[in-house]
């Protein structure tokens, strides 16, 4: 039986990640008081119904108190060889409180913090700061639209959550931020920019036309070189260190040109040794 458990911070998309799950073929239960947990466990996988046998879980702040028993549940089910997996929904402060202004929402823990959306934020995220660190898989949503945060949830989960690590390579760009949940970052921004070529400018890395001329230069081909060299020997560690997911960020000053074409070819590398890999390029459809 697949068992995810969504958490996250109150705004980050736990609701668009359960709807996604639950149109990928999970059964769904959204905002289940931590302590039901390891019971609700026992009757999905006692019982003989097939939609009852890839399951995925909410539960977060609005569970109030009951949420400090989550580690207890978690606890529970791990000692009792109860195999599960949990999915962090995290976002920036900033973007969190833009969120809940634009949506006229109502923080879970509003009246907790007095009144102040700032503060309930603020507090959340100390709440969650265990859990996140447990966490097996971690998405920042902070630039992410809700097509994309789709795209990221379907490519992590429509295969059997269960069998391994799974390698996530993200390109980006800098003047975008940094992804929060990367595990490893290449900055490819010393390599030749296609941008200040006229014809290039308005192509991406997704086109022959500006990976060809990023993979012509030496520079380009000595930093994949090494880049897929450095990962080779990462990739066994990480998986003997147990972890479900490894992001491998590579960025670029904008995220459409050098990032994309080097995140390509990492992606076929990592796909050629059979590894469980994803790709995602967050900023290639911005201005």
């Amino acid at each position: 039986m697949e068992f995810i458990i969504i958490t996250g911070l109150s705004g980050a998309g736990k609701s668009v990640a359960m709807r996604n799950m639950e149109d990928i073929g999970y059964y769904c239960v959204d905002n289940i008081p931590p302590t039901l947990l390891p019971t609700f466990y026992d009757l999905c996988e006692k019982s003989s119904d097939e939609h009852l046998k890839k399951v995925a879980v909410v539960t977060d702040v609005r569970a109030g108190d009951v949420f400090d028993d989550l580690f207890e549940a978690l606890d529970d089910l791990r000692s009792s060889n109860k195999k599960y997996k949990i999915l962090f929904l995290d976002a920036r402060d900033d973007v969190l409180l833009r969120r809940f202004k634009e949506t006229r929402r109502k923080h879970p823990l509003y009246d907790v913090s007095k009144g102040s959306t700032e503060k309930a934020v603020i507090l959340e995220r100390s709440l969650l700061m265990q859990v996140k660190a447990r966490a097996d898989y971690v998405i920042d949503t902070s630039l992410l639209s809700g097509s994309q945060l789709r795209e990221r949830i379907s490519a992590l989960f429509l295969g059997n959550a269960a069998l391994g690590m799974t390698v996530t390579c993200l390109s980006f760009g800098f003047k975008y931020g940094i992804p929060s949940e990367a595990d490893l970052v290449f900055d490819v921004r010393c390599l030749p920019n296609p941008f200040y070529i006229p014809e290039l400018k308005r192509h991406t890395g997704l086109e022959a036309c500006v990976f060809d001329y990023v993979m012509s230069f030496e520079q380009s081909k000595g930093y994949a070189e090494r880049m897929i060299s450095l990962v080779d020997y990462s990739l066994p560690l990480y998986l003997s260190e147990g972890k479900s997911q490894l992001v491998i960020a590579v960025g670029c000053t904008g995220g459409k040109h050098r990032s994309v074409t080097l995140t390509r070819v990492l992606y076929k590398h990592i796909l050629d040794s059979r590894q469980r890999v994803i790709v995602h390029h967050r900023d290639i459809a911005k201005d």
